[in-house]
């Protein structure tokens, strides 16, 4: 089998059995990581996208709050902050349309452009600084947005 359509099969599987997928892509030469889930969109809600982080952290933060999708029927709006997600730290919702920098291939893939509607898990740095703030602790690059609340 080839390894799309296996990738493919093992990303229906996950999503079949919980709901959603989450989606890796590993950094690039000067482009950041980032991570998505697939799945959400067949329950008529955003997909959710977090940049930046470890994958494993990634996943798990998109885990955590496609969960509150699922179970608890949460739905997050543009500017929304989200409390209880990092230890010690808001993290902010935004929305926006899939840039160069976050495009979630996969969901694309299966829903299509036009279907597709995405949030992103925006983080601070240690300060409590976003991105859109003076004195952001880290490069563009590393946490690239899909939009500022």
């Amino acid at each position: 089998m080839p390894p799309l359509e296996e990738f493919l099969q093992n990303q229906q599987r996950l999503i079949n059995e919980f709901g959603w997928a989450v989606t890796a892509v590993l950094p690039d030469l000067g482009e950041s990581g980032f991570a998505y889930t697939v799945g959400l969109t067949e329950h008529d809600v955003p997909e959710l996208v977090i940049a930046g982080l470890d994958p494993l952290i990634a996943q798990k933060l998109l885990n955590d709050m496609a969960g509150r999708v699922d179970s608890r029927n949460e739905r997050f709006i543009h500017g929304q902050r989200v409390a209880d997600l990092l230890a010690g730290y808001d993290a902010i919702i935004v929305e926006g349309p899939a840039t160069d920098a976050l495009l979630p291939r996969a969901a694309y893939a299966r829903y299509g452009k036009d279907r597709l509607r995405l949030q992103q898990i925006v983080w601070p740095d240690p300060h409590s600084r976003f991105p859109w703030d003076d004195r952001y602790q880290y490069p563009a690059h590393v946490q690239p947005l899909l939009g500022r609340p």
